[in-house]
């Protein structure tokens, strides 16, 4: 079992930066996949930087440039950095540990943070 809980939302003006923060508990953080993901009111979830326990990096394209994924196994944490925000980042963000096991998949989610980006 993982515990996930993110940090780091908040009210912001176009243009301006956030750097959210995402713990895990429970077990080895080293070898999930980690990812963020957010959804806007009306739209599905969709994933926004994945970061895998083998060190391969990946975004969705409207986020290429402005946003950085990273994590320190040390500190059981990933962190999402956004720049130059945009109105249209607003939603609720989403930590996202997953791993393969033997016969299954093991998934977990944090309760999400609220990001808002006025315009």
């Amino acid at each position: 079992q993982v515990q996930l809980v993110e940090s780091g939302g908040g009210l912001v003006q176009a243009g301006g930066s956030l750097r959210l923060s995402c713990v895990a508990s429970g077990s080895i953080f080293s070898n999930y996949d980690m990812g963020w993901y957010r959804q806007a009111p009306g739209k599905q979830r969709e994933l926004v930087a994945h970061f895998t326990s083998g060190g391969s990096i990946n975004y969705v394209d409207s986020v290429k440039g402005r946003f950085t994924i990273s994590r320190d196994n040390a500190k059981n944490t990933v962190y999402l950095q956004m720049n130059s925000l945009k109105p249209e980042d607003t939603a609720v963000y989403y930590c996202n540990a997953v791993r393969r096991g033997i016969s299954t998949w093991y998934n977990y989610w944090g309760q999400g943070t609220q990001v808002t980006v006025s315009s």
